[in-house]
């Protein structure tokens, strides 16, 4: 991954001097977004910056152990808006994990009010948004975290990351690339990864502090949905599953209880397309994964006003959910019909 060294210079005399920092996630917020937040936090306080993490609603469950992650300000629960007032003092708003203000709805209209802050963008997702005064983009990454450890390594060398940053490093680079089993896992990514360890974070802790630290409800939702929710088109090479708020409430649902769902099916060999339907309030949350060669942004962008990378997409849709359902499939023959899927 080739870092412009321009920007990079621009970003160090950006910091040379103690700035008030305010770094912005995208809403629904995974372990890419919050990881490579904090760990950049860590390094600007670090070096005399105040630096405040925001996002803009809550994060799942099985995060909230990460280091220092009790410092995010949820936007969605700040009722005495001292986000507002945070990010209008600001002098520069980073924008990590995400390509467009956007992404972070509300709190995406709070940031594009500061208009004297210089805004920086640090993000491995497609077709970044104008309006930044620095952009790291980089969709050949395979996340966000490993990105952000590239640019802290060009900026401040190898020595500025503990124990600490690497382990929230290390949880965005372990859940964006699916525990390294997705696309974009080069030898660059890896000598990262063994550059993290060296540090001394425990790898087989922070995979179970991830991916074994569910409720009960979760597993039973998981069982309900892979059983009776999951349908499958084109001789079983698409398949979709969907969730309404009452069979989420049924099992006791958490935000981030039905992460990964959606990735399933394509454990089945012949499945090339793979989408998660799912309630919230207002709308139905799109979630499209693929293997090979099925390109799910450009279907995402297509049907449902969404994007991502080749591979893991999403989207809205603001119909019911029958209607929604019924779209997806007509999009699906059509995507066939152009011998896309």
């Amino acid at each position: 991954m080739n870092i412009d060294m321009k920007n990079i210079e621009a970003l160090r005399e950006l910091f040379a001097e103690p700035r008030k920092v305010v770094i912005v996630g995208h809403t629904n917020p995974d372990g890419d977004a919050i990881g490579s937040s904090l760990a950049l936090a860590e390094v600007l306080t670090a070096r005399g910056h105040k630096v405040a993490c925001t996002l803009p609603n809550n994060y799942p469950y099985y995060l909230r152990w990460i280091p220092n992650s009790e410092s995010i300000i949820i936007y969605r629960n700040d009722e005495e808006h001292i986000t507002d007032k945070i990010i209008g003092e600001a002098d520069v708003i980073v924008c990590a994990d995400m390509n467009s203000l956007s992404r972070a709805d509300a709190l995406g209209e709070a940031v594009a009010k500061n208009s004297t802050a210089k805004r920086v963008l640090i993000d491995h997702h497609l077709f970044p948004s104008e309006g930044f005064d620095i952009v790291f983009s980089h969709p050949e990454s395979s996340s966000t975290a490993f990105l952000m450890y590239t640019v802290i390594v060009a900026l401040y060398g190898k020595e500025a990351v503990n124990e600490k940053i690497a382990t929230q490093l290390y949880v965005g680079i372990m859940t964006d690339t699916g525990n390294f089993a997705f696309s974009h896992l080069t030898p660059e990514l890896f000598e990262a990864v063994a550059a993290l360890s060296a540090t001394g974070i425990d790898i087989p802790q922070i995979y179970n502090n991830v991916y074994n630290s569910f409720t009960e409800g979760r597993a039973r939702l998981f069982g309900y949905t892979i059983n009776r929710k999951m349908k499958t088109l084109l001789g079983g090479k698409v398949a979709y599953m969907s969730l309404t708020e009452e069979e989420m409430r049924r099992f006791w649902f958490q935000q981030g209880d039905n992460e990964g769902f959606v990735n399933y099916p394509l454990s089945i060999k012949k499945m090339k397309m793979s989408a998660m339907f799912t309630a919230q309030q207002g709308f139905i949350r799109v979630s499209l994964r693929s293997r090979g060669d099925i390109d799910v942004d450009t279907f995402a962008r297509r049907y449902f006003n969404g994007g991502g990378h080749k591979n893991a997409a999403g989207g809205k849709s603001f119909v019911s959910m029958e209607e929604t359902i019924e779209h997806y499939i007509k999009s699906v023959n059509e995507y066939h019909e152009e011998g896309l899927v």
